[in-house]
């Protein structure tokens, strides 16, 4: 009879415990499930305000409106690992000789004063800035908005540039907007600064073309037209450790190699 009663009361522990290891696997603790299921948020990269470029400066002394330094945040947030490598240390040579040597954060920072610049060149920093050109290379019909093209916002972009790029333009949203309505996608600083770092990477990283190239997007780009000697000026102002001897100001004109002197892109256009 004893043996039985101890028979029986080691099933009922045996159960209990088993009833106890389910409890716990279907009434779980609240508080650590919802740590469980909350996402992990990517960690944001440090970010480092650049310079201001000339034409930025200019507009400040006559209170207009200039570059915002958030919008280095927007570019340098959108770099994608592979511009911030190696690989692109010979293109951006012209500007940033000692890019190699260089931080990540002042490599992101090199790159937003780069999209500074050309803004500057290509849209005078004004977002709302929206160009039809008449040039018979450039005056076609833009496929998606299935109208005459147009260059819009600070990198001056179009909405063919979604469909290439993946970009974030929405033209059935933002053709019910006027022409320089600042709510419209494409105008936004964010969806066109993003933009151009994509146009960039696919120009460097994808096609493997030279940062100054004969076939970049932006003519600004391009050795030999009068648009790129607006951009080289811009880019006089360069952070001061990408120079060579960060404690000197580039001249405007000087020997091959120095920061904000003309550079000689052919030297550099070697995958043409």
């Amino acid at each position: 009879m004893a043996a039985m009663i101890r028979l029986r009361m080691a099933l009922l522990f045996s159960c209990a415990a088993v009833l106890g290891l389910e409890g716990c696997k279907t009434h779980p603790n609240p508080q650590a499930a919802a740590q469980i299921a909350k996402p992990v948020q990517p960690a944001q990269p440090e970010v480092k305000t650049a310079p201001a470029t000339p034409i930025a400066e200019k507009k400040e002394e006559l209170g207009k409106d200039t570059w915002d330094p958030e919008w280095d945040r927007i570019v340098e947030e959108a770099l994608p690992p592979e511009l911030l490598s190696a690989r692109v240390a010979r293109d951006v040579r012209p500007f940033c000789p000692r890019f190699n040597h260089l931080s990540e954060v002042d490599r992101r920072a090199f790159w937003a004063y780069f999209f500074q610049a050309l803004a500057g060149a290509e849209a005078g920093l004004s977002p709302t800035t929206n160009v039809r050109h008449t040039e018979p290379e450039v005056a076609v019909k833009d496929d998606v908005s299935k109208r005459m093209v147009r260059s819009e916002g600070l990198l001056q972009l179009t909405y063919m540039d979604a469909k290439r790029y993946g970009c974030d333009f929405d033209w059935e949203a933002d053709r019910k907007l006027p022409l320089k309505d600042p709510a419209k996608t494409i105008l936004q600083p964010k969806n066109n600064l993003s933009c151009g770092v994509k146009i960039l990477e696919n120009q460097l990283i994808d096609q493997g073309r030279p940062l100054l190239s004969r076939k970049s997007y932006w003519s600004t780009l391009r050795p030999g037209l009068p648009d790129y000697r607006v951009f080289v000026k811009q880019m006089a102002n360069v952070p001061a450790v990408c120079r060579v001897d960060p404690d000197a100001r580039p001249a405007k004109h000087g020997r091959a190699g120095r920061v904000g002197a003309p550079v000689n892109a052919e030297a550099y256009s070697r995958r043409e």
